[in-house]
């Protein structure tokens, strides 16, 4: 090579930035590491580098999915942090909110997480170099502390919808959340400022940490947003743009939204694997199209036999083809086990009963599905919004509720099941929804008619308005080539 060709080689190496490194922290709860590990995925995709971290519990869960990029060559790891702390009070194995076995360890889980600042804190100081940025889940505000005292800056990733972030921020500043803790639990409440409508009550309230014993919580996780660098949403200029520009406006940060981040998981082998899905895709495929609905209820919540027997005789009486996912920790009474073999013996070739887990991006996606009736977690919401199809709302707590009125009230394509108190692990004082109505809405959802027929026009539209905004060029590929460059050049700015 030539002297000239030489240097200039040199110079061309030399202005050629390193690939930013992006930190990542989930709340240990599926809901939450199921996104950001897409997100994680997709920043390797793209030319950074990823690290996902967590306890080693969930590390090990999540091992295959490391190992599946390492050998496509995409730069995502796993960290892992010690936890439980000794003193928590919780049993080793609980890591996860899935772990949870009563109400009463949700709190001590979310007071021991705070413990995991020091921990991280090492684990950041011993990088070198140091993260280009760090993303913290909402819900982990111990972080904003190290990324602060380490000048790192960092983004809060905000899980549930949009719309529910707006009516949380409203909530706050116009000091709603303490009026709410000091009102009676039915008593009715207008969001401020929201451009729709939005009512909200003690039970159903417009924030996680609303209930009683979380006001510490609270108050740490909206400083940590209040003094973040921007926010990450998985949602989508085509589903939620009113409420995105109205956030970035109130938060007073940019707001980037990448969404849906399950229309990134391209591995078939997390889509479509596991969870008995051959036997699932086999009897799918022998029912007509957008004939099936599809049940599940998220990882957290879990079903009293009472509640379940109701969902299983409404999903029977609803005449609709079905499948229905029963948590092997609910399935496992003996009064349960005895029920559910008698109701498959009852719908068999129009019922499909999964015990555990089963692959719900490919379900979803599965000509045959028609409609889903969900416990209103964002992801599955957004999951069933990305293939199109509608759904019946049976919130269990948290943003839930909001989603319900998203979906329902402002995007038209929910039909609610008509629950209105929050259940985390139902106990035998809670009053259970009714097969009647599990019936009745199903039915509506699945059923003919102008407004059953508008719903699904509107699901199928807004399934395409989000695989556009994931393709080259759309709204939120383009916002994550931003979000990317703005952090690479932060770190040409600092050699």
């Amino acid at each position: 090579m030539a002297p000239t060709e030489l240097a200039l080689a040199a110079t061309t190496t030399a202005a050629s930035p390193p690939p930013p490194h992006f930190v990542l922290v989930p709340l240990v709860a599926q809901g939450h590491i199921i996104p950001m590990v897409d997100l994680a995925r997709l920043l390797a995709a793209r030319g950074a580098r990823a690290t996902v971290v967590t306890t080693p519990l969930n590390a090990a869960r999540l091992r295959g999915v490391a190992e599946r990029a390492a050998r496509a060559g995409l730069p995502l790891e796993l960290a892992e942090l010690p936890f439980p702390p000794p003193g928590s009070g919780l049993p080793r194995d609980c890591q996860n909110a899935d772990m949870v076995a009563e109400n009463g360890q949700f709190l001590p889980l979310f007071f021991a997480l705070r413990e995991l600042a020091g921990p991280f804190d090492a684990y950041v100081r011993a990088l070198a170099p140091r993260p280009s940025c760090i993303i913290s889940d909402w819900c982990c505000p111990w972080a904003a502390g190290v990324a602060s005292s380490l000048g790192i800056p960092r983004l809060f990733f905000h899980g549930p919808s949009c719309f529910f972030a707006l009516c949380e921020i409203l909530a706050a500043d116009h000091g709603l959340l303490e009026v709410i803790a000091a009102a009676g639990d039915e008593e009715r409440h207008l969001v401020p400022g929201m451009p729709v409508p939005v009512t909200v009550t003690k039970a159903a309230p417009p924030g996680l940490f609303c209930y009683p014993g979380t006001e510490l919580l609270r108050h740490e996780a909206m400083e940590a947003m209040r003094t973040a660098d921007g926010a990450v949403l998985n949602s989508f200029s085509g589903l939620e743009a009113e409420f995105v520009a109205r956030y970035e406006a109130a938060l007073g940060k940019p707001v980037w939204t990448l969404g849906p981040l399950s229309l990134s998981n391209r591995d078939e082998s997390e889509v479509a694997g596991g969870g008995g899905r051959q036997a699932i895709t086999a009897w799918l495929d022998g029912q007509a199209p957008g004939s099936v609905v599809y049940a599940s209820f998220g990882t957290v919540a879990r079903k009293h036999p009472k509640q379940l027997f109701e969902v299983g005789h409404g999903l029977e009486d609803s005449g609709a083809p079905f499948v229905w996912v029963v948590k092997e920790s609910e399935a496992a009474a003996p009064e349960v086990g005895e029920w559910l073999a008698a109701l498959e013996a009852r719908v068999a070739g129009r019922g499909l009963v999964v015990r555990g887990w089963a692959p719900q991006l490919a379900v979803l996606s599965h000509r045959a599905v028609g409609g889903f009736v969900t416990h209103c977690g964002w992801n599955s919401l957004l999951e069933a919004v990305a293939h199109g199809v509608p759904v019946v709302t049976w919130p269990h707590f948290s943003d839930q509720f909001i989603n319900e009125r998203l979906v329902v009230d402002v995007l038209g394509v929910g039909v609610p099941v008509g629950v209105t108190a929050p259940v985390f692990i139902l106990d035998d004082e809670s009053e259970p929804v009714a097969r009647g109505d599990v019936a009745r809405a199903v039915a509506a959802l699945m059923g003919g008619g102008e407004e059953a027929d508008e719903r699904r026009r509107k699901a199928k539209e807004y399934g395409e308005k989000a695989r556009r905004a994931m393709e080259e060029g759309g709204s939120s590929y383009e916002n994550l080539t931003r979000l990317i460059e703005s952090f690479t050049r932060s770190e040409v700015e600092e050699h």
